[in-house]
């Protein structure tokens, strides 16, 4: 065959390649309001970087006729391209072809794609648009997923992995996603349940929308499955290469250092207002995190689930930084089952991957309630113990009113290891506060006295003033320095530089048993 010839078998076949289910499954595509494998990736990555890879795999399955379709690529687009400059290994399925289900083929190429991202140390991202394991292949289909899943686990802390779910997501197809470092969904068209509303019809006789049973506010609110909601599929992009930006490549790497501008010696004295006279009264502790942050910018992570506790990513003098605080506005900033999980698996994140942790404290205790010991706050809250104490990265916590009992302990005290503890004058250190305190330990006296209340009162700012506030605590170096909160970012950012060469023992071990 002569050379022109060639070629052109070439340009036909990746033609054929980028029609992916045919031009009416593309419309159909498009009046759904999502973009196609291709588009997707070319929305996401830096402009002419992508590398397509096995463009041309088909699937071997034989029954139902499935012979007699076999389209080119079999519903999965993969390669590696550059976002920020940076390398990325990438999966799209198209939903064009046999509504993205998954085959041995189409499995095939998503296993190569992360082991070359593992040999290569890059990010993986997963653009999710599949109705599950494609029933016409049977067990293999099944096999197939499996060592996805296998590979996911693998890859885990090892190297970042990012999901984007961009329409149905059922079945074997949330699992993935669901092993991965953060998942993204977009408002209306994007779902994730294992059993479809169909099913649970059948199975319980409850009728269910697709939107309640699974849709992305679900999702982003009750389950927490979601850790960032997107209007649609361009905002989801713009949050995934944001993320990526506070993100080293690898666990050998450190986050990359971005010029942001703000002055480390920033002083903030509107941080000496925030805190309300009243110890009852509530404020927002994101605007503490903002102030002292390069820029303000808080890139929060998980903000609609478990919002009595902010998690996120931020910049300090240009380093990437990990953010836990208690959020003094939802349930008073109280630790409760979500919450615990909440923050524990993004303190596991942020050792993974070299992300040093800056903890805010006001925490009143963990919740209680029938409901809450009922579901697990014991095993569950151990979960936050366990992260901050496994944790080797610098870590830093600032205690700026309430830390009472267990949940003081569990909120990145120096017993857990935390390097450096700040507090603010406004602290309060206590195994519980004044007011309960009050009520167990002078019980008799109170009910001896003849104006209760009073002899209350005055009990309990006599407690206040001797053990609600942070000087024991730094009599006895449990605090290392009681802080003008003006100067809370100069004084993080000293002891974050301060912190740079840590190195922190562990005994071997294959791995520890978290009380999952």
């Amino acid at each position: 065959m002569p050379s022109e010839d060639r070629l052109k078998k070439l340009e036909e076949m990746e033609r054929l390649a980028e029609l992916g289910g045919g031009r009416e499954r593309i419309e159909a595509q498009h009046k759904k309001g999502k973009l196609t494998a291709r588009e997707r990736i070319a929305k996401l990555v830096d402009s002419g970087t992508f590398i397509e890879l096995d463009k041309f795999v088909t699937h071997r399955a034989l029954n139902y006729e499935m012979d007699k379709v076999k389209p080119l690529g079999d519903g999965v687009v993969t390669g590696y391209a550059k976002i920020n400059g940076r390398l990325v290994y990438i999966f799209s399925h198209d939903f064009t072809v046999f509504g993205g289900s998954l085959g041995e083929a189409f499995g095939r190429k998503i296993n190569k794609i992360m082991d070359l991202a593992l040999k290569n140390g890059a990010p993986i991202i997963g653009l999710c648009d599949s109705g599950g394991a494609r029933i016409q292949e049977g067990v293999v289909a099944l096999a197939a997923y499996s060592e996805i899943f296998f590979r996911n686990t693998l890859v885990s802390g090892v190297v970042p992995q990012i999901s984007a779910i961009l329409g149905p997501n059922a079945g074997g197809a949330v699992y993935s996603p669901a092993l991965t470092d953060f998942v993204v969904m977009t408002k209306k068209i994007s779902n994730m349940f294992i059993t479809g509303p169909d099913v649970v019809k059948a199975a319980l006789g409850q009728e269910v929308g697709f939107e309640e049973l699974g849709g992305a506010e679900v999702n982003a609110t009750k389950s927490g499955v979601a850790h960032f909601l997107a209007d649609d599929e361009p905002q989801a992009f713009t949050i995934i290469r944001k993320l990526l930006t506070f993100l080293p490549q690898n666990n050998a790497e450190s986050p990359p250092r971005l010029a942001t501008g703000d002055p480390p010696d920033r002083v903030e004295p509107s941080l000496r207002k925030l805190i309300p006279d009243n110890p009852q009264v509530p404020y927002d502790m994101k605007e503490l995190i903002r102030a002292v942050v390069d820029n303000r910018d808080y890139f929060e992570v998980h903000e609609l689930w478990a919002q009595n506790i902010t998690v996120g990513l931020a910049r300090l003098d240009g380093y990437s930084v990990g953010i836990v605080a208690n959020q003094p506005t939802h349930l008073t900033g109280a630790l409760d089952i979500d919450s615990s999980d909440k923050a524990a698996r993004f303190v596991r994140f942020c050792d993974c991957f070299n992300i040093p942790v800056v903890t805010f404290v006001d925490v009143p205790g963990y919740m209680p309630g029938i409901e809450q010991e009922h579901g697990g706050i014991i095993r569950h809250g151990a979960k936050l113990l366990y992260a901050y104490c496994e944790a080797t990265v610098p870590k830093i916590t600032v205690i700026v009113r309430k830390a009472y009992g267990g949940a003081y302990c569990a909120m990145g005290s120096k017993f857990s290891r935390s390097d450096i503890n700040y507090a603010w004058p406004s602290a309060e250190i206590a195994v519980m506060g004044p007011e309960g305190a009050v009520n167990i330990i002078f019980r008799d006296k109170i009910s001896a006295a003849k104006d209760r209340n009073k002899e209350r009162e005055r009990l309990i700012r006599e407690y206040r003033e001797k053990f609600a506030n942070p000087y024991e605590a730094a009599a006895r170096g449990i605090i290392d320095e009681v802080i003008d909160p003006a100067l809370t970012r100069p004084r993080l950012i000293s002891a974050l530089q301060s912190l740079t060469n840590k190195s922190e023992y562990r005994p071997p071990r294959k791995h520890g048993n978290i009380p999952l």
